[in-house]
């Protein structure tokens, strides 16, 4: 779950990493991987309290995704606000395991070519992969790329708002675990994935489980305190999604939690489409909120 926001991203978030296809775009899609190998033991190295570095790439998460393991947290910076919490845990493990109940309800409701934006370790890039569905991972952490191409899934090392395969013509795109929050900034990058979905397209976003609406800068921070630099980042629950969501023309075509996690299905509106109707709170097909 990681991501950069226009304007703040880098050469070495967009640059061709070793085995990235440099072919036609489309190609992506269809890059033949190696067969899943074990992740090679890594000793630790020598680490000091603030790692330089881009957020995501050089600080503790890269470390976390190699072990699989936490515990690991994103650090209020600011705003600082009475009785908020200062440390907002990443749940690693989740992360680094197969597609939970939660997760396959979602993967249920994808239709291929997808997009997972800020893939992560890669459990739904690969899972998607495995059933023979065309799919790609975007993530600007090399270890969150590594795990995910080890894992069989094709992923590649870049900001959502960089530059990407088939812009315009993705049917479905994940945004899970948090990764509303890449940016900072909501409004942008609903309108960024709106522009990646075909017309009709659908976006399987997660909410966070509180009612928040929040603009944060945070760090990436382990138990030991050790931790990479400052970025933008934002807490969005359902309420405030729907508003980004209406605001930026999706249409809502289903809201159901599974757990204490909380989606919405969203529709880039067809061609022509030139108004936004009332958006229903329920599942497809469904009167009333599930």
């Amino acid at each position: 779950m990681s991501g950069t926001a226009h304007g703040t991203r880098t050469v070495s978030a967009a640059r061709t990493e070793p085995g990235e296809h440099t072919g036609p775009e489309d190609d992506l899609l269809h890059v033949t991987l190696p067969s899943p190998l074990q992740a090679p033991a890594h000793r630790p190295a020598p680490l000091t309290p603030v790692e330089s570095g881009e957020p995501w790439t050089d600080d503790p998460y890269g470390r976390a995704l190699r072990t699989g393991r936490g515990p690991l947290y994103l650090r209020r910076m600011a705003p600082l606000t009475a009785g908020a919490a200062e440390l907002l845990p990443l749940d690693v493990e989740r992360f680094c395991a197969a597609p939970d109940a939660a997760d396959t309800g979602v993967l249920h409701r994808c239709t291929g070519p997808v997009l997972d934006v800020g893939c992560g370790p890669g459990r739904l890039v690969a899972a998607l992969a495995a059933r023979g569905m065309p799919v790609l991972g975007v993530d600007v952490s090399p270890a969150a790329i590594a795990r995910t191409r080890r894992q069989g899934g094709a992923a590649l090392r870049r900001s959502v708002f960089d530059r990407l395969p088939r812009e315009g013509r993705w049917s479905t795109v994940l945004l899970m675990d948090g990764n509303v929050g890449i940016g900072g900034d909501p409004l942008a990058l609903l309108a960024r994935l709106r522009d990646l979905l075909r017309p009709g397209g659908c976006l399987l976003a997660e909410a966070a489980p509180q009612d928040v609406d929040e603009r944060l800068t945070v760090r990436v921070e382990d138990a030991h305190g050790r931790h990479g630099r400052p970025f933008p980042w934002a807490r969005v629950g359902t309420t405030a999604l729907l508003r980004a969501a209406d605001a930026t023309g999706w249409i809502l075509t289903g809201r159901w939690t599974t757990g204490d996690r909380p989606f919405l299905e969203l529709r880039r509106p067809n061609a022509g489409f030139d108004a936004v109707g009332p958006m229903p709170h329920g599942r497809p097909g469904s009167p009333g909120p599930t």
